[in-house]
């Protein structure tokens, strides 16, 4: 079986899958498990979402600048992110309520019944339970940030997880738009932090990063961009206040992080940290 990515107009990569685990259709997308030369790796839509061989990479550059950038670590709010592994690290890094809220449950349990990383089939039902740390709920983000600003819940860290923002209608984009990002910020603790997967900084792709970028702008006082070195994404983070010196402040945090990154260090955070010229530009 051959997986065709689209990257863009005109642009696919095409995936070998020797092995085929799972092909099916849970209620809102088709998910393919398999192995693929970079070990077992999940399809959402033909879209690659995480290998074995580089998820670390992926969910360090999406969650640990956000660790270092909050003033707490307490209380998570993860959105999408079905593998578990972010609710992980959260836990590593000190975190003593993570709640994930995934609307795909189909999806999740067949991710940790399947994949060699993030959560295991049992750490996955003691998760629904909620008798620990972690916490699944199987339900809309967008309704679970209504409630819990409702309820007057407050988290230090809000991560948006999702396959990339499309060009067509899809379901899950609305939760990359201005009035969920807003949402987001409602919830926010003193000195919080709202991530989000924010697109790809190759000139041929950028204009999901860009759209991202702006409403950032538009909504938070300051924006860090962090672009992986390593991977193709880009994510940013949001802190209602106007800040600045904010990289030197991740750096000196690093060192006594309780959770130790394996793909980030010092000068990874001086690199990462400015956007693509072309990005920059679009956005002055």
């Amino acid at each position: 079986m051959n997986i065709v990515e689209p990257l863009a107009e005109g642009m696919t990569r095409v995936w070998e899958m020797p092995e085929v685990i799972v092909d099916t259709n849970t209620e809102f997308q088709h998910l393919v498990i398999g192995k693929t030369s970079q070990g077992v790796s999940l399809f959402c839509d033909n879209d690659r979402q995480s290998t074995e061989f580089s998820q670390l990479t992926y969910h360090e550059a999406l969650l640990v600048p956000g660790l270092l950038l909050a003033r707490d670590i307490e209380r998570v709010l993860v959105i999408g992110s079905s593998e578990g592994v972010v609710s992980q690290i959260s836990v590593a890094a000190g975190a003593s309520v993570v709640d994930h809220v995934d609307i795909d449950q189909q999806a999740v349990e067949l991710c940790a019944e399947h994949l060699p990383y993030g959560y295991t089939s049992d750490e996955l039902a003691e998760a629904v339970k909620q008798d620990g740390p972690v916490k699944v709920h199987y339900a809309d983000g967008w309704q679970y940030l209504i409630d819990a600003e409702a309820a007057g819940a407050k988290y230090d860290i809000v991560l948006v997880d999702l396959p990339d923002e499309r060009p067509e209608f899809a379901q899950h984009n609305r939760l990359y738009e201005e009035e969920f990002l807003t949402r987001c910020r409602a919830v926010l603790a003193d000195g919080g932090v709202v991530i989000c997967q924010a697109g790809c900084p190759t000139m041929w792709r950028n204009e999901t990063l860009i759209r991202s970028m702006k409403r950032f702008g538009d909504i938070f006082g300051t924006t860090v961009y962090y672009g992986s070195d390593e991977h193709e994404w880009a994510f940013l983070f949001g802190i209602v206040e106007a800040e600045d010196g904010t990289t030197d402040r991740m750096i000196e945090r690093l060192e006594t992080l309780p959770y130790r990154p394996e793909t980030i260090d010092a000068d990874a955070l001086r690199g990462c940290t400015v956007p693509p010229y072309r990005v920059r530009k679009a956005l002055s």
